[in-house]
């Protein structure tokens, strides 16, 4: 099985007919609605499930699962992380990357300082930021070329125009 990757949380229940109110880590939120089947993390294993119908709910996502038809089944979900497979995202273009493949990469200047390890990513409106961890906490703005010069996925490693200073 492929990569998975975490796209949200089971985060309540919503009714009586077994939908379940979701957490969602896409963005926008509803594209969560996009993927299925959704796999379930249930004793340590990843479960597949379809997602029958899903919607908008005010600021909330809900939906409603296979096999998941009363109350009762949507509580014992509560709290269950929500996966898909790598494959099921859509291709993206040259230079464009998920924040999954960005999480985890290894941070050194153009000049070859290492800066840390990219443990988060956070989205400002204006661009998203890079958040380093090494000898200190360093928010680098995501922005290529002017900061970002160069991404090796597959190297583990990420160049970037940043004073070590700052």
């Amino acid at each position: 099985m492929s990569e998975m990757i975490v796209v949200g949380k089971v985060a309540g229940v919503f009714g009586v007919k077994g939908w379940c109110k979701i957490f969602s880590h896409t963005s926008p939120r509803e594209n969560i609605l996009q993927y299925s089947p959704w796999y379930l993390k249930r004793n340590g294993e990843w479960q597949p499930v379809k997602l029958k119908q899903g919607r908008q709910q005010s600021k909330s996502i809900v939906a409603q699962l296979e096999g998941i038809d009363d109350r009762d089944a949507a509580e014992a979900l509560r709290e269950t992380v929500i996966a898909i497979m790598q494959s099921q995202l859509p291709a993206l273009e040259k230079n464009e990357y998920y924040w999954s493949d960005l999480i985890g990469l290894e941070v050194e200047t153009v000049t070859g300082v290492p800066l840390g390890q990219v443990t988060d990513m956070m989205e400002t409106g204006a661009n998203d930021v890079l958040i380093v961890n090494g000898d200190q906490e360093r928010l680098i703005p995501f922005l290529q070329p002017d900061v970002v010069t160069e991404v090796d996925i597959k190297a583990g490693l990420m160049k970037v125009d940043w004073d070590p200073e700052f």
